[in-house]
Formats: C-alpha cells, sequence, structure tokens
C-alpha cells in the first residue's frame, strides 16, 4: 500500500513527456546562478520529444494530483541522464526512492555528471552510493561550468 504522504512514483506515460520541461526549468533555476544553454521552449520540446521517448523515465505526481509531475529520473543503459525534483518538493525523499528505482532497473551500476557548482546534488550522490571518478573543467559540456562524473557500484 501506498504511503499518502508520500508522492506516487510510476514510469512516465506520454501524456507526462510535456510536463518534464517546467520540472527541469524550476529545479535548473532554484540551483544554479547561470542560464541553461538553450532557451525554455527548446528544453522543453527536447525533453518531450527527444529525451523522454528515448529513455526509461519514471516520474513523481502530486498526492493530489497524478497528472502533475514534480519530479522525474530518466535512464539510459548505463546512466542517470536527467534527475530533477520540483524545488518545493526537495528534501522530501523523492530523490532518494528514484534513485533506489534506478539501482533496481541497473542492478550492474550507474554513472552520472553533476556540476561541481551543485553542491546539493553532490552530498545526495554521495550519500547514496555514487562516487566521484572524474573532475571535468566544463570543456566538455555546454555550460561551461566544471562538472564531475559519478559511478555507482553495486556491493560486491
Amino acid at each position: 500500500m501506498t504511503d499518502p504522504a508520500q508522492p506516487p512514483i510510476r514510469p512516465a506515460i506520454p501524456a507526462d513527456r510535456p510536463l518534464l520541461g517546467d520540472v527541469w526549468l524550476r529545479a535548473w533555476r532554484a540551483t544554479f546562478d547561470f542560464p541553461p544553454s538553450h532557451p525554455d521552449d527548446d528544453v522543453r520540446r527536447w525533453l518531450a520529444e527527444e529525451m523522454a521517448p528515448n529513455h526509461e523515465v519514471w516520474v513523481a505526481t502530486d498526492p493530489a494530483d497524478d497528472a502533475r509531475v514534480i519530479g522525474f529520473i530518466a535512464l539510459s543503459a548505463t546512466e542517470v541522464d536527467q534527475l530533477y525534483i520540483d524545488p518545493v518538493f526537495i528534501g522530501h525523499g523523492i530523490g532518494r526512492r528514484l534513485i533506489d528505482i534506478a539501482k533496481t532497473e541497473r542492478p550492474d551500476g550507474l554513472e552520472l555528471w553533476c556540476f561541481q557548482a551543485n553542491t546539493r546534488a553532490r552530498r545526495f550522490y554521495e550519500r547514496n552510493g555514487f562516487v566521484a571518478t572524474f573532475f571535468g573543467d566544463g570543456a566538455s559540456n555546454q555550460e561551461r561550468q566544471p562538472d564531475i562524473r559519478y559511478a555507482w557500484r553495486p556491493p560486491a
């Protein structure tokens, strides 16, 4: 039985795709003091039309309205490609639950990129068993921000 205080998490459906961009943009703006490298409408279109159809996406929804996406994770074969939570819901355990799903879905391990400036996300990933494997200078990302490559491997 689902805890009514916890937002439900489920695999994304096509109707969720247009909602991902607003979550992404709200989370970005609450986290970074630099803008995304693309205009808002391009971010929304890319998430809905290119990223979501080509990834395994799980969404957290508002307990009062299952049609309202409040967080999501997008998985490729070996990576967490996207993990964003609406800032209003940060600290409610949604990210941990989404990472737990990712670990279950990818039991051989996961990798991800994180901006060095995102200290909250860095602490979160490290608390959840991810280890920094590479520190970049930002030359390889569109935002030109220093980044970190993280990896999680299951216990031996």
